[in-house]
């Protein structure tokens, strides 16, 4: 079957399953990922397409893909390996924040209120994985001619009757920021627009509680593991190794 034709099916089913779940009551969903580093070709679509969804200014990055040397000099190989927000069972950035700004969904997802954001950065400190950052306030146009409206136009985020004030202490600036798997889209039924976009479809999301969902068979794979096991945080991004 030709790769495009693959792809297409595989995306068409992801959204099929996403659309099983939202008929559930929330509760009842579980969303997680598997990434297939076996297919991630390093191109970096997930992180570009993830920057211009969610409209990240300069330092705010939800899913950097890390590069790494594998072997010995001469036999040596290269993995890239995408890291979002883990989505954790257990995350350790919940309980560390003074006002409960960062908290847990009934889906699963780990979430960020704005307006109740303080901006101290424990959770930050406390992510065992790196996936939160900060935002500065910074535009990639400012100290240009002219600065670009784009940059600055409302986020679903921090609300969209904010637009987004450079050098301000308005939200999301002074914030933590992290990878939430496109709520927005969730919510219409799309699949993160990191899986839309991954050119080798290394990517499959989806309700890890519906045993008949791709999610669900590839994350039941003998090849699957997660980062850092052993802090027993159970995250819902897993890797096929």
């Amino acid at each position: 079957m030709p790769d495009i034709v693959q792809k297409e099916n595989l995306l068409v089913r992801m959204q099929e399953d996403i659309g099983r779940a939202l008929d559930k009551p929330e509760s009842e969903r579980r969303w997680g990922m598997v990434i297939d580093l076996r297919k991630c070709a390093g191109c970096h679509a997930c992180t570009v397409s993830c920057v211009a969804e969610n409209k990240l200014p300069p330092g705010v990055v939800y899913r950097p893909v890390l590069d790494q040397e594998i072997g010995r000099y001469p036999n040596v190989t290269r993995r890239f390996m995408p890291r979002p927000c883990m989505q954790c069972e257990k995350p350790p950035c919940v309980p560390v924040c003074p006002v409960s700004a960062t908290y847990m969904r009934p889906d699963g997802i780990v979430a960020i209120d704005y307006e109740q954001c303080i901006g101290c950065r424990y959770c930050i400190t406390a992510c065992p994985y790196s996936a939160r950052t900060f935002d500065m306030g910074y535009t990639y146009t400012e100290g240009t001619p002219e600065q670009e409206v784009y940059e600055l136009l409302p986020n679903y985020e921090y609300g969209m009757e904010h637009a987004r004030v450079p050098r301000s202490n308005e939200s999301p600036i002074g914030n933590a920021r992290k990878c939430h798997f496109c709520l927005h889209r969730l919510a219409q039924g799309d699949v993160p627009m990191c899986v839309t976009t991954c050119i080798g479809v290394a990517n499959y999301f989806g309700d890890l509680n519906d045993p008949d969902s791709l999610v669900s068979e590839m994350a039941s794979q003998p090849s699957v593991v997660v980062l850092k096991e052993e802090l027993g945080t159970k995250p819902k991004v897993f890797y096929l190794v």
